[in-house]
């Protein structure tokens, strides 16, 4: 089975800048990757190629086996897509959206449309214009999901979207990838793409920084751990541990930070009594700034 998307070594400069470069990554059918980075790192370049927006300066990229250049206009038909600026027309209502799009994508049932919009408690029967920003939103969802597209891309998709409806996208997304559909989920909202990806990709600047799974990111993570000890805590010669820093001292508690294997400090704590030991594991929003830190090239 062909992969749902794949790029390689998909590059785009616009002339001396280069917005994305040498990027390698695949959305298998029925996964969800998130693709995360800040503003103008790289997120919706990487979706405009996809869709042959516009064209990459040097490598290729294919959604369902099929070039996104020579193929572009079938893709957009299998494709479902959630640009990060939505534009409607505002004196059409939510259902003429939806079938004007249907018929883009070659059908003019509207039942999707018609549940994802109850689900989301959208009222397709108003004109857009009259509105709010969420309940945009909440349209292009519905026109996203009509068609039953085997991939979905998606550029922000819950921006404007209350809580309980974003946790009810959240079961959409996981049903379509029931399904086999493959989501490429763009975001900058770190805890949305934790709750729902397979797997996570990191720009950095146009770059590729990380490609993984969320559980292999975090066991690569720095850890914190909190000893206590049955007597004061030896502050020294934690410091001297390899992979240890920031020690913190307070009474008989320690405070640690351990890169890597935490198997010395696991052998260095045989020899003390200790009396508990709390590890805090490292969240995908501590991963995710430590590769934006200064430095971290």
């Amino acid at each position: 089975m062909s992969a749902a998307i794949r790029t390689e070594g998909l590059s785009k400069h616009f002339g001396s800048i280069a917005a994305l470069e040498d990027v390698h990554l695949d959305v298998q059918p029925g996964e969800i990757v998130g693709y995360l980075g800040p503003n103008g790192a790289g997120k919706t370049t990487t979706i405009r190629l996809l869709l042959d927006f516009i064209r990459p300066t040097s490598g290729r990229a294919e959604v369902l086996g099929l070039d996104v250049h020579t193929a572009s206009i079938e893709i957009r038909r299998r494709v479902g897509y959630l640009p990060g600026e939505l534009a409607l027309y505002d004196r059409m209502t939510g259902e003429q959206h939806c079938a004007y799009l249907g018929a883009l994508h070659g059908t003019n049932d509207l039942s999707v449309a018609r549940a994802v919009a109850e689900r989301l408690d959208l009222d397709l029967s108003r004109p857009v214009g009259e509105l709010s920003r969420g309940n945009k939103q909440k349209v292009g969802i519905a026109a996203a999901f009509m068609h039953r597209p085997e991939v979905l891309i998606l550029d922000e998709p819950t921006g404007g979207l209350d809580p309980l409806v974003q946790q009810e996208f959240h079961r959409l997304l996981r049903e379509a990838a029931a399904e086999g559909a493959g989501i490429f989920l763009s975001s900058h909202v770190l805890t949305e793409v934790e709750r729902v990806a397979d797997r996570v990709a990191i720009v950095r600047a146009g770059h590729l920084v990380a490609f993984e799974q969320i559980a292999a990111l975090k066991a690569r993570a720095p850890r914190r751990l909190e000893i206590h000890f049955a007597f004061a805590a030896p502050q020294d010669a934690l410091a001297k541990i390899p992979g240890v820093h920031d020690v913190r001292i307070a009474g008989r508690v320690a405070t640690l930070v351990v890169d890597g294997s935490i198997d010395p400090v696991v052998k260095f704590l045989a020899l003390h009594e200790v009396e508990n030991i709390v590890s805090h594991a490292a969240e995908l929003e501590e991963i995710f700034l430590a590769f934006y830190a200064e430095g971290n090239r």
